[in-house]
C-alpha cells in the first residue's frame, strides 16, 4: 500500500497531485516552517508532543553501545533523547530528507554536546543510504504521513534493521475517544491555520499538516502495512485520545 492514488498521482493534503511532484512540495513546507518548527510545536500541542516523545523513549530503552536511527529527525529532539544513551561506543544517526529541518538538527546537536556519537545524513526513507542489518531500532517521529510511498519506506527500513531489531513509529492518527473527533477537526481546520499566520506567517503549510493528518492510514491500516513490509509482533498505543499513536515492529 502507498499513497499513490494510480501510477500518476498521488495526495498532497487533500490536494491530487503528480506523484514525482509530491517530494518537492513537501520539502517546500518544511523549508517554510523550518525556523518556527519548535516553537509551532510547543504551541499546536500545548507542549504534549514532549511527553509523546518521551513515552517513545521508554518504549526504545536505547542501551550503551548500540545504532540507532531517527528518521525524519528535523530538529533533533528526539535524536537528543536518544544519544546520550548509547555512550561512546554506539552511535546515533539523525537523518532527514529536508537540508533545512537537518541543518537545525545538526545545531541543536552541537549546541547540546551530543555530537561525539553522532551523524547526520540527509536521506529519504524510500531509499536508506545504510547497509543491510546494521541498526539496533529506528525511530520515526511525525514523518511517515509525509513520505510519498509509505510500503517503500517500510521496507527500507525493515532492510536497514538487525535481526532482533524493532521499529518505532510515533504519528498522528485517528481519535478514538467518543466526541472527540468534532472538537479536534475544529482546533485543525480553523485554529490551526490561523496560529500558523500568526506565529510563522505560514497559515497554508498548517493547512496541508492538517489534511494530510486525515489522510495518513489509521492505526489498524498502518499495522497492517509494516506487517505486510514483513515486521513481527507489531502493535500500537493510543496517545491523547487516538490523535497520536505509537506503532511497534520487530525484525524477527
Amino acid at each position: 500500500m502507498s499513497d499513490s492514488k494510480s501510477d500518476n498521482t498521488t495526495h498532497f493534503g487533500y490536494q491530487q497531485v503528480k506523484t514525482e511532484e509530491k517530494a518537492s512540495k513537501v520539502a517546500g513546507v518544511f523549508h517554510s516552517v523550518a525556523q518556527r518548527y519548535d516553537v509551532m510545536n510547543d504551541l499546536m500541542s500545548l507542549g504534549v508532543h514532549r511527553i509523546w516523545k518521551r513515552i517513545t523513549l521508554e518504549f526504545v530503552r536505547p542501551r550503551l553501545g548500540q545504532k540507532a536511527l531517527d528518521l525524519a529527525g528535523g530538529t533533533g529532539d528526539i535524536a537528543a533523547l536518544i544519544a546520550p544513551k548509547l555512550g561512546d561506543t554506539g552511535e546515533m544517526v539523525l537523518s532527514d530528507i529536508n537540508s533545512s529541518m537537518l541543518g537545525l538538527g545538526r545545531d541543536r546537536m552541537m549546541n547540546e554536546g551530543q555530537v561525539a556519537n553522532t551523524r547526520f545524513v540527509q536521506a529519504d526513507a524510500q531509499n536508506l543510504p545504510f547497509p543491510d542489518n546494521y541498526f539496533d531500532f529506528i525511530t520515526i517521529g511525525f514523518g511517515l504521513r509525509n513520505v510519498t510511498h509509505k510500503d517503500q519506506a517500510l521496507a527500507s527500513m525493515y532492510r536497514v534493521l538487525k535481526p532482533g531489531g524493532k521499529l518505532l513509529v510515533l504519528e498522528f492518527s485517528k481519535p478514538t475517544l467518543p466526541g472527540l473527533k468534532p472538537i479536534y477537526d475544529f482546533y485543525s481546520f480553523q485554529l490551526l491555520p490561523r496560529i500558523g499566520k500568526l506565529v510563522a506567517n505560514d497559515a497554508e503549510s498548517y493547512q496541508y499538516l492538517a489534511e494530510s493528518i486525515r489522510m495518513h492510514p489509521s492505526q489498524e491500516e498502518l499495522k497492517a502495512m509494516m506487517q505486510a513490509a514483513g515486521f513481527s509482533h507489531c502493535d500500537y498505543s493510543n496517545m491523547s485520545g487516538g490523535i497520536v499513536a505509537l506503532h511497534r515492529g520487530y525484525k524477527i
